[in-house]
C-alpha cells in the first residue's frame, strides 16, 4: 500500500462518525436528472460518500434529440490505478450504466484490485421489452460473467429476460413466473453456493408498481400506487439508495420499501410541478425524506 499522510488516510473515519465510502461506476449526463448527476446528491444525503468512475460523459441523456458523447473507456484504467497506488479502500461498489464490453472487464477487474466488501450490479441494459441500440449479444453475455462476483442485482423485468433468454412478455407477470425467472438468474449469480440477492424493479401489475424481492428461494414483493409517467433516472435513484443503504447495514426490505416511496414521490410531484419527462424527476425537493 502506497499510502502517506499527504495523500490518504483509510482508517481516519472510523469511529462513531464513520461515513462509509461508495465507489459507483456509472456516466455522467449534465442534463436530463439521470445516472451520477441523480446517483451522487442521493447517497451524499443519505451520508454515504461517494467517488465517481466515469464511464463517459454526455451533455445531456439519449432520450434528446441531441447529445454530445465522450467516451472514457480508455482512461478508466488509469484512474482507477491512481486509486490503487494511493491505497484508497471502499465499503461498497455500485455499477450502473456500462457502455460496452470492455468497461464490463474494467468493473469486473475493480472487484479484484479493492476486493469490495458489498458490490450492487444494475445490470442497465434495456426497457419496455427490447435492449437498448448499444447493447449486443457479446454485451449481455459478458455482463452474465459479472453476476457471480455481486451481491445485489436489480434488474428490471427486460433486463431479466434478456440476462436469462427468457421471452419477453407484454402483459401481468404472475409470481411464479417471477420466481422462476429469479430462480433462473440466481443460477446466474452462484459463487461459492452463495446467489446473490436479486430485487427485479418496477414491474407494472395493474394500478400498482412491484418490485420483487428474492433471496435464497424466499421472495416478498413491495408495491406502490403508479404515481405518473415512466421517467428517466428513476431506476437510478431507486439502485443508489439501496447502494447507500447496504453499505450502512440496512435490511434490503426497508431499503426497497424506502426507495419505492421515494420514487413515487418524486414522479407524483413532478407530475404535478408539470415537469417535462425528458427531463426527469424533480428529486432536489425531496431529498430531505431521505434522512
Amino acid at each position: 500500500m502506497k499510502c502517506n499522510a499527504n495523500n490518504c488516510n483509510t482508517t481516519a473515519q472510523k469511529g462513531g462518525d464513520f461515513v462509509p465510502r461508495l465507489a459507483m461506476i456509472n456516466d455522467i449526463a449534465g442534463f436530463g436528472r439521470c445516472s451520477t448527476t441523480v446517483s451522487l446528491p442521493v447517497i451524499s444525503v443519505m451520508k454515504v460518500q461517494v467517488c465517481p468512475v466515469p464511464t463517459s460523459v454526455l451533455s445531456n441523456h439519449l432520450g434528446f434529440p441531441l447529445c454530445h458523447f465522450d467516451d472514457y473507456t480508455s482512461h478508466m484504467r488509469d484512474y482507477i490505478k491512481v486509486w490503487s497506488e494511493l491505497g484508497l479502500t471502499f465499503d461498497g461498489l455500485y455499477c450502473g450504466f456500462l457502455g460496452n464490453e470492455e468497461q464490463i472487464d474494467i468493473v469486473r477487474e475493480f472487484v479484484e484490485m479493492f476486493r469490495p466488501p458489498l458490490f450492487l450490479l444494475d445490470p442497465v441494459m434495456g426497457d419496455h421489452g427490447r435492449a437498448y441500440s448499444s447493447i449486443t449479444e457479446t454485451h449481455v453475455q459478458k455482463m452474465k460473467e459479472l453476476l457471480p462476483l455481486a451481491d445485489i442485482i436489480t434488474p428490471n423485468i427486460t433486463e431479466a429476460c434478456l440476462l436469462t433468454d427468457t421471452p419477453w412478455k407484454d402483459g401481468e407477470w404472475t409470481m411464479q413466473e417471477l420466481s422462476g425467472l429469479c430462480e433462473k438468474l440466481a443460477s446466474l449469480c452462484l459463487k461459492d453456493s452463495v446467489s446473490a440477492s436479486i430485487v427485479i424493479t418496477g414491474i407494472r401489475q395493474g394500478d400498482s408498481l412491484v418490485n420483487f424481492l428474492w433471496n435464497d428461494g424466499v421472495y416478498t414483493t413491495v408495491s406502490t400506487p403508479i404515481a405518473g409517467a415512466s421517467r428517466p433516472g428513476t431506476g437510478d435513484i431507486f439502485a443508489s439508495i439501496l447502494a447507500a443503504d447496504a453499505v450502512r447495514g440496512e435490511t434490503l426490505l426497508t431499503s426497497v420499501q424506502k426507495a419505492a416511496n421515494f420514487v413515487g414521490l418524486c414522479i407524483a410531484g413532478s407530475e404535478k410541478a408539470g415537469t417535462p419527462v425528458q427531463e426527469g424527476v424533480v428529486f432536489e425537493k425531496y431529498l430531505a425524506a431521505l434522512l
